[in-house]
Formats: C-alpha cells, sequence, structure tokens
C-alpha cells in the first residue's frame, strides 16, 4: 500500500514536470508580420511586394494608369477586396470590368474574388467611391 502512493506521488511529480518543461519549450511564437497578412478567405499578400505604401510609391504606380483609369482608381481608393489595401501599395492597381463597370483591385491575388462576387465587389466600390467622396468634404 505504501509503495502504491509513493509511486502514484512519483507519476504525479513525473508528469507535472513534463507539463512544465514541455509548456516552456514549446510555447508558440509570437505572431509574425507574415501571419498577420493572411486574410480571412486565405489571400496572403507577403507574396507581393508592398512597399511602404508611402505617398511617392503609391504616386508612382498610379502614374502607370491612363488619366481615365487614375482619375476611377482616386475615387475608389482603395482595393474593392481588400478594402484596406491602398490602391497603388503595391503596383499599379490592375483594372476589370464587373458587370459593365470599372473596378480596381491591389493585385492578381485578389482578381477572381471580385470576378466571383461581382455583386459584392460593386457594393463594396460603391461604398468605398462614398467613404473617399466624403473624407473630401
Amino acid at each position: 500500500m505504501k509503495m502504491n502512493v509513493s509511486w502514484k506521488l512519483l507519476s504525479c511529480f513525473a508528469a507535472l514536470t513534463t507539463i512544465a518543461s514541455g509548456c516552456q519549450s514549446q510555447t508558440s511564437p509570437p505572431p509574425t508580420e507574415a501571419s498577420a497578412n493572411v486574410e480571412v478567405d486565405g489571400h496572403d499578400h507577403d507574396e507581393h511586394e508592398h512597399g511602404d505604401g508611402g505617398e511617392s510609391d503609391v504616386a508612382l504606380a498610379m502614374a502607370e494608369l491612363s488619366p481615365e483609369d487614375r482619375k476611377e482608381a482616386e475615387a475608389q481608393k482603395f482595393c474593392a477586396v481588400m478594402n484596406t489595401s491602398l490602391l497603388g501599395s503595391m503596383d499599379a492597381p490592375l483594372k476589370l470590368d464587373v458587370k459593365g463597370q470599372p473596378v480596381f483591385v491591389c493585385c492578381a491575388g485578389c482578381k477572381s474574388k471580385a470576378l466571383k462576387n461581382p455583386d459584392e465587389t460593386l457594393a463594396t466600390v460603391t461604398k468605398l467611391k462614398a467613404e473617399n467622396g466624403r473624407s473630401k468634404e
């Protein structure tokens, strides 16, 4: 009986030691910038060159568009899919035709999602243009 209690105590001590040392050695690393850029829809922007998104980078990227397209893209301001991604912050925005309307996305990765959900995309663009118009007033 005494040996059975000792064995249980030793087993509990060993288990606690293993758990305590295992917890210290197997902690998850803090989230990196790369893991923070994976969006809920699975679109990972780490494969793209983002630059610092400074005004000069955006201006250079937007200058690659025709004057008419640049005016449309500036009115939209953000990607129709990743609506926190400033158009021109990665490269020249891509122009899409969604149900006959011009829509801009930040990268090729967003193109398929924008075309897959045209009504949602157009609603997002309408909202972005309205918000951008309000911010200028």
